[in-house]
């Protein structure tokens, strides 16, 4: 490999991830290829093993990007001049998670497959930034709720963290999966992903009331394939 300039390693990997992005957008995981991405950037395919050994290492890498975002985000949040309210928490999360939708489609449908196929010193590299994120939301919860001890805040992270998984599936439904289960009679949530995360975050803070005025709806007996 021909010694290159730190600052052009980087942009040839921005561009690669740059181009899975777009590929993700119109393709399933399973679809997608080295060559693919490939073509999608101005180098060749051999030239792409000289940054990412395999395509689940260049989504590993795009789904830390995600992190990193999201993380800044409720950084910003916790670190804003004066109180925060456990609605106001509850709201600036739940945006945060609603605007990254390529986050949580990669966590509900391909991060297993990610993390067996990449090299142990790229998946550390992603925990790192799957760490960060939580650390922020543990600040948010602190500065909402300070007299939180460590065991609720952990019992918080424990319910939510596991919602987040799950919360694409359940508002990215396609049309056929919805007349399907209108059709079976199986209910399904018909709110969006801020509404679900903003409720859910204040029910479990405890503030019920709060999460009321969100659209209610039945329990979905089914999620998506």
């Amino acid at each position: 490999m021909p010694i290159v300039s730190e600052e052009l390693t980087c942009s040839r990997r921005e561009e690669i991830i740059a181009a899975c992005r777009r590929l993700y957008e119109t393709m399933r995981y399973q679809e997608i290829s080295l060559k693919d991405i490939a073509r999608e950037t101005s180098m060749s395919r051999p030239s792409l093993y000289n940054y990412f050994e395999t395509k689940d290492e260049i989504f590993l890498a795009l789904l830390q990007q995600e992190y990193e975002t999201l993380t800044a985000e409720l950084e910003d949040l916790a670190g804003q001049e004066g109180p925060l309210s456990v609605p106001a928490l509850a709201e600036g999360v739940a945006r945060a998670l609603e605007r990254r939708q390529l986050l949580l489609r990669l966590l509900s449908k391909d991060l297993l497959e990610m993390e067996d196929r990449s090299r142990p010193e790229r998946l550390t590299e992603f925990k790192r930034a799957y760490g960060a994120w939580i650390r922020a939301l543990e600040r948010c919860l602190q500065k909402a709720l300070p007299e939180l001890d460590g065991k609720r805040r952990e019992a918080f992270l424990c319910a939510f963290l596991p919602f987040v998984y799950g919360l694409y599936p359940y508002t990215a439904v396609t049309p056929m999966q919805r007349a399907a289960m209108d059709s079976a009679g199986a209910y399904y949530p018909r709110l969006t992903s801020y509404e679900m995360a903003r409720a859910c975050i204040l029910q479990l803070l405890g503030k019920e009331d709060a999460a009321q005025d969100a659209p209610q709806t039945n329990t979905s007996e089914e999620e998506n394939t």
